[in-house]
């Protein structure tokens, strides 16, 4: 028993899904319950509730249309605020409905708390440590905090992944640097995206569109890097709606646009797994595991790695 105990302390399982509770006066709400192809919040957290989670990463977009307080507690608060405790947010876009994302920071930091689980007010970035993982959330609403290369989040960013070399590092943020959605790639967290590839980080977690879709390992330009890329997962299926696909982006590699549905990833020592798990029932729809990369020269010095080092 404490054997098993000890393996899941080292190997946590998360789950993580983005874009997740209806507003209330929506005409699908249907008092929390949804219908067929809106508001399956409910039905996405119950997904979660079957399994003994250690953290749970909500990818942004939590609380439609406009991230208020009293919404949170209507809509959010009874279905994915059922584990708000091992919850680690995210700030989307719709939370800038309010003033400085004031609902959200009330929400999971407390009213008029300025540091807490969310990070800092106005700011929104903060790491954790969970089993041997390092996690970095950070705020893609460039427009809001910056994501340039003189950014106060950037300078932020390279300090903390010098500071925690961890072999295996998870980033989560809301605006996915490439995607085969209906936003499709978006330019303007490609610093933050160049970052977490120089450091050697190895998931990123997005949301933002409304559905499943994951990238082969990827450099700095798109590139396909088996050895150093970053994995990229597009998990916006958290039960507010979904987007349809037109083409995929290059080196898409599995995609899923009419099924709500969580994310599972079991980080392990050195190695992680994931299962997309589609609403009703759980079922898989996309498997694997992948080993951590090397470290890459933002945390060894450019010496130590082979990885192409970007320009601009």
């Amino acid at each position: 028993m404490a054997l098993a105990a000890s393996a899941q302390a080292r190997s946590p399982l998360i789950a993580a899904a983005g874009d997740i509770a209806c507003d209330p006066g929506s005409p699908h709400y249907n008092g929390g319950r949804g219908s067929r192809f809106t508001c399956q919040m409910k039905a996405t957290s119950d997904l979660i509730l079957s399994r003994r989670y250690r953290a749970v990463i909500a990818l942004g977009d939590l609380q439609y249309l406009d991230g208020r307080f009293w919404k949170f507690r209507r809509s959010y608060g009874p279905t994915w605020g059922r584990f708000k405790p091992k919850t680690i947010p995210v700030l989307g876009n719709h939370e800038y409905g309010t003033h400085n994302a004031r609902g959200y920071f009330r929400y999971f930091n407390g009213p008029g708390v300025e540091v807490g689980k969310a990070g800092a007010r106005r700011r929104g970035w903060y790491s954790r440590e969970l089993g041997r993982w390092h996690i970095v959330v950070l705020n893609s609403n460039c427009g809001k905090v910056g994501c340039g290369p003189d950014s106060p989040q950037i300078a932020w960013l390279r300090q903390n992944l010098r500071n925690h070399p961890n072999r295996c590092v998870l980033a989560a943020y809301h605006h996915p640097r490439y995607s085969s959605g209906r936003h499709e790639r978006d330019e303007k967290v490609s610093t933050i995206w160049r970052t977490l590839y120089m450091a050697g980080v190895d998931v990123v977690l997005n949301g933002h569109d409304h559905d499943y879709e994951r990238f082969a390992p990827q450099g700095a330009r798109a590139r396909l890097d088996r050895r150093h890329g970053v994995v990229e997962f597009v998990v916006g299926t958290g039960g507010h709606s979904l987007f349809n696909f037109g083409g995929f982006a290059r080196n898409s590699r599995a995609h899923r646009d009419h099924t709500f549905g969580v994310l599972r990833m079991r980080l392990g020592p050195g190695r992680f797994r994931w299962d997309y798990e589609a609403v009703p029932d759980g079922r898989d729809i996309d498997t694997g595991s992948r080993r951590c990369t090397p470290l890459g020269p933002l945390v060894t010095g450019p010496r130590h790695h082979a990885r192409e080092i970007p320009r601009g």
